[in-house]
């Protein structure tokens, strides 16, 4: 073996389990969504249950029968069904693909899974992966600078954080749609001339941070959120703006915040997660064990409701083709129905879906066997699903981010789904 050979494989061998490309320069397709509308649903949703339905089974019969726990229902895609609770969605499935064969190897665990499905990586001990939403603010920015890049609906955590990436690249966040962020509303007595003086007094300050400190990240982020307060931003938030009977259209709550998420994407705010784990329309959210499941179709609905209109919205407004909307949950539900007839946790196989983006959707990507349980065709893997969002949104998904000296791929060897791109 020649001595530069040998260097060179040397180098790439830590990559070698994981995935790495060795090259970023490997072709992949590329997209021109300018948008994307995260939806996460916290809990785990079951795809037997909603996209990827299969023979009814019944919990009630002894022994209980694995299986979907409702009929399923045709779509506007020839070949291509879902559950009966989502009669909406089944009229835009030609907008839409349910990727049905997403997996990992993770530990079934609520928050080790729903970091792996945010940042595509296991936790580290050494490394804080960002997630991909601070991924796309950091390649692509705000489309406005008046407005954040990313935006989370939902309470944060460090799954959804920046990781090595640096505040500046971190979320802005708000609880619910009756208020914008916590701290961008002035009190009536702050004057503009107030906050100028305010900021007077506090450049001195800012400026007094070195260059690449812990301490500079956060006078970074500071000024992001002096930047964004006032009435310009927040005007965003007045949902009363909108028509009454769109709003009724959207629906509950969750329904609401996806209308916000689309009024924040036209002003320019690249990418929002907007989480559905709403723990009170079923009694557990989309973790349905025991008695979640009995009430598992209020749930299904409710996404039913917003999700379908959204997409009528989106293209209403003339932007479904530059808005990608994204379907997230940290892993499935089995077949078989548990001691109490709700479901366990699965990895090996479950569903997450993409619709608008400008991708060659095909209502559904890729099959399961009988029950949903194991990938029979065409599987993708969490950082193949990370790879299409970026590839759609025009991001090399192989492109090196820097962790200090240490170059980390933006995705861990994923590849887009070739065939959702025309």
């Amino acid at each position: 073996m020649k001595r530069r050979h040998f260097l060179k494989t040397a180098a790439l061998a830590p990559f070698a389990t994981m995935g790495v490309r060795a090259s970023t320069t490997a072709p992949f397709p590329m997209g021109k969504a300018e948008h994307c509308i995260f939806i996460w649903l916290g809990g785990g949703m079951c795809q037997a249950d909603t996209f990827d339905p299969k023979a009814l089974g019944d919990p009630k019969a002894s022994p209980k029968k694995a299986g979907s726990a409702y009929p399923s229902i045709e779509t506007s895609v020839p070949g291509v069904r879902v559950c009966e609770h989502l009669p909406k969605t089944a009229r835009q499935m030609e907008h839409i693909t349910a990727v049905r064969t997403v997996f990992h190897n993770v530990i079934n665990e609520h928050a080790i899974a729903t970091n792996f499905v945010h940042t595509g990586r296991p936790v580290s001990g050494n490394a804080s992966y960002p997630s991909i939403g601070s991924i796309v603010a950091h390649q692509r920015g705000a489309a406005n600078p008046k407005v954040p890049a990313y935006m989370l609906i939902g309470y944060p955590s460090p799954s959804r954080g920046p990781g090595f990436l640096g505040a500046k690249y971190g979320n802005i966040y708000l609880s619910d749609t009756k208020n914008g962020p916590s701290g961008f509303t002035r009190p009536e007595y702050v004057t503009q001339q107030r906050v100028s003086a305010r900021e007077k007094l506090l450049k001195p300050l800012q400026d007094r941070a070195a260059q690449d400190s812990a301490l500079a990240d956060y006078e970074a982020a500071q000024r992001e959120g002096l930047r964004l307060a006032g009435p310009e931003f927040m005007r965003n938030f007045k949902l009363d703006e909108e028509p009454a009977d769109l709003r009724n259209d959207y629906g509950s709550e969750f329904g609401q915040r996806c209308l916000l998420a689309r009024r924040l994407i036209q002003d320019g705010v690249r990418f929002i997660e907007v989480s559905h784990n709403l723990g009170f329309v079923n009694g557990t959210g989309w973790d349905t064990h025991n008695d979640g499941q009995l009430n598992q179709h209020l749930l299904i609905k409710d996404l039913d409701d917003a999700l379908s209109t959204l997409i009528v919205d989106l293209k209403a407004h003339g932007i479904l083709d530059k808005t990608l909307i994204a379907i997230g949950t940290e892993f499935g539900r089995p077949p078989e129905f548990d001691g109490g007839g709700g479901r366990g946790h699965q990895c090996s196989t479950f569903s997450m879906i993409l619709a608008g983006g400008g991708l060659k959707h095909c209502g559904a990507y890729g099959v399961t066997d009988d029950l949903s349980k194991k990938i029979v065709e065409n599987p993708v893997s969490t950082p193949d699903f990370h790879a299409t969002i970026h590839a759609a949104l025009g991001i090399n998904p192989a492109h090196e981010l820097m962790d200090a000296s240490r170059p980390v791929p933006i995705t861990d060897g994923g590849t887009p789904i070739a065939a959702l791109f025309g």
